[in-house]
């Protein structure tokens, strides 16, 4: 999953980058308000975190820009500014969520669990669930049919976490590319298809089927 972090505040960008990543998202961070409309127009990303106070063009502008362009990228607000007039602003402006500084990360990441399911017609539930498959996010593990649970790499979580949000879809290897890396990563499709075939050996041969020339299609297993 790709998300768009756009905070100024440094110190807490950095913190935040951190936490994302080790919840499995690949983050792009912008500062600028004008930077940010650019890359949200021109990337599919999953989520974007918004701050409202940026330069160069306000988080409000950004996204009431985005909105009037068809761009519904789920987005929450983050912004130090608590009024209540203030929230109305950035819901009315097109925002899906809205949490105020100061913040605990468990309850961002929980409310971006719940932008991210919500976007794919998913159920906010504790553990996702898709084609046989039970995955713990908090945890990163797996569980297929009737086995305990497996325990998952970084990058097999990122991948079978897409598929299984996208379950019934026949993703390509660049689809795949374009949501678990970063905008200025080396992007090599031969990298999916090994995490392809690790998943495979965890989940079952079966668990993803290859359609020639055209991806990847979450089969799973059978209850």
């Amino acid at each position: 999953m790709r998300l768009l972090l756009v905070e100024d505040n440094v110190a807490l960008a950095d913190t935040l980058c951190t936490v994302f990543k080790g919840a499995g998202y690949a983050v792009d961070w912008r500062t600028d308000g004008r930077d940010a409309e650019i890359l949200g127009g021109q990337e599919p990303y999953d989520l974007c975190v918004l701050d409202l106070g940026l330069p160069g063009r306000g988080g409000l502008d950004v996204l009431k820009n985005w909105r009037a362009v068809g761009i519904d990228l789920p987005v929450l607000v983050l912004t130090a500014r608590g009024s209540w007039s203030e929230r109305i602003d950035g819901l009315r402006a097109g925002a899906d969520d809205y949490l105020p500084k100061p913040f605990h990360h468990e309850e961002l990441l929980l409310r971006l669990q719940v932008l991210v399911r919500r976007s794919h017609g998913r159920e906010p539930q504790s553990v996702l669930r898709a084609a046989g498959l039970e995955l713990d996010e908090s945890t990163q593990h797996v569980v297929a049919g009737a086995s305990l649970p497996i325990a998952l790499s970084a990058a097999e979580f990122k991948l079978l976490r897409y598929f299984m949000l996208n379950a019934g879809k026949l993703l390509s290897k660049g689809k795949l590319a374009d949501h678990m890396y970063e905008y200025e990563t080396e992007r090599d499709s031969n990298v999916i298809e090994v995490q392809v075939n690790h998943l495979r050996r965890k989940l079952g041969r079966g668990a993803i089927e290859t359609r020639r020339g055209q991806g990847y299609l979450l089969v799973g297993v059978t209850p």
